[in-house]
């Protein structure tokens, strides 16, 4: 049973999907396989059931149907077979490529975008988040609308706004650039007020949660603030930035909780994000939460500093913390095993002293959720604060 946009599906209610990826030579097998468990976790949110996954190791992905024609081939017979509703791409297909693959396949086609795209749109709870993910959707319908009949507002205007002889296909891009301008007008309006609320803020130190999607930041937030931000075992939870005023010892700062990172995360989410993403930009310290316990966290780990280096944040103040410390497993060698170690072998206490422990001054193992080392987390991010506090607002450490 799951829920969609807050309706109970039953999983013979839920649609039916399969997914598709290409494997490159520089992938691994395993790394093909952890980015397909992503895409199922992505269509799981979205409320689909993955019955089938397709992998085809290509040099790249064919320039007109992302795999093979065979492999295509192989795919539409089982989706006729089998009553799939949906194949789900593990990477952004260009508009002749999807309307190649519907052209064979005849059912629902979506790509990794347009599934996080979807999941944002349902997830989004205020007017702000809407219209961010709304005008994302738009600038991602804008190239593909060749082939598709999508009909929007075709009552518009009425007579003596068509030119004459304009085909459909053209009222649908004027009506969606229409859609883009005023949308983009309304956020530049919103975020306006935001700069403005943001500039009332500057009497404190401003901290921001980092870190890929799922990683525990929500509950952190709760954990440090004492608030009820929703936290779920999903992928984007949170979208809308949570802002908390918090209290460690006698040191009063922010803390917002921001929309999670992702592999390949969609530009057009990106760009729409910007002024959430702002709260990243103008932080004073960045909490970059990890989650220890995946079985690539290092990638992930990655994805969320490039992300930051996009952002222009890399450089700020960093603590990071290594969280979900209950769920790490390691798998124990064999004594007669001479085959190199690998992470899944090395318990985390020995983790701990490798470059994990050691790549920033300020970085800590916990676990959030069972409250596993939290008093030492408080007494090491309080005395990151003060430092920033006191270089910021010297007139004021006579307080401390």
């Amino acid at each position: 049973m799951r829920l969609n946009n807050g309706i109970i599906l039953n999983d013979n209610e839920r649609e039916r999907a399969v997914v598709v990826a290409v494997q490159r030579p520089t992938d691994k097998e395993s790394q093909t396989e952890e980015y397909l468990d992503e895409l199922e976790m992505l269509a799981d949110t979205a409320g689909a059931a993955v019955m089938k996954r397709f992998v085809q190791k290509l040099p790249g992905a064919n320039s007109r149907t992302y795999v093979g024609p065979g492999k295509l081939e192989e795919i539409a017979a089982y989706t006729k077979d089998n009553e799939i509703d949906t194949v789900i791409f593990d990477d952004e297909l260009s508009p002749a490529q999807q309307r190649n693959i519907e052209e064979r396949l005849k059912i629902k086609i979506l790509d990794r975008t347009s599934l996080i795209l979807d999941i944002f749109a349902g997830r989004a709870q205020t007017a702000y988040a809407k219209t961010q993910v709304e005008l994302a959707q738009y600038k991602y319908l804008l190239p593909r609308l060749a082939g598709m009949w999508t009909h929007l507002e075709r009552q518009r205007g009425g007579i003596g706004m068509r030119g004459p002889g304009e085909r459909e296909i053209e009222t649908d891009r004027r009506i969606i650039r229409d859609k883009i301008k005023r949308l983009e007008g309304e956020l530049k309006r919103i975020d306006r007020q935001m700069a403005t609320q943001r500039s009332g803020r500057d009497a404190m130190v401003r901290v921001a949660l980092v870190g890929y999607t799922n990683v525990g930041k929500s509950t952190i937030m709760n954990l440090l603030s004492k608030s009820d931000v929703f936290a779920e075992d999903k992928l984007f939870a949170t979208l809308d930035t949570t802002v908390r005023k918090v209290v460690i010892d006698n040191i009063p700062f922010l803390l917002s909780d921001t929309v999670g990172f992702i592999r390949k995360l969609p530009h057009q989410l990106i760009e729409s994000f910007k002024s959430t993403l702002d709260e990243v930009r103008e932080a004073d310290l960045l909490l970059h939460v990890v989650d220890v316990s995946h079985p690539n966290f290092e990638e992930q780990y990655e994805v969320v500093n490039k992300t930051l280096e996009e952002l222009g944040a890399l450089d700020k103040p960093l603590f990071v913390v290594f969280n979900k410390t209950d769920a790490y497993r390691h798998i124990p060698k064999d004594e007669d095993d001479l085959t190199e170690a690998t992470r899944e072998n090395i318990p985390l206490d020995e983790l701990i002293n490798t470059w994990m422990g050691k790549m920033h001054d300020a970085c800590i193992f916990i676990s959030a959720k069972e409250r596993i080392n939290i008093t030492t987390f408080r007494r090491d991010l309080y005395a990151v604060i003060r430092g920033i506090h006191h270089t910021r607002y010297p007139e004021n450490n006579y307080l401390f």
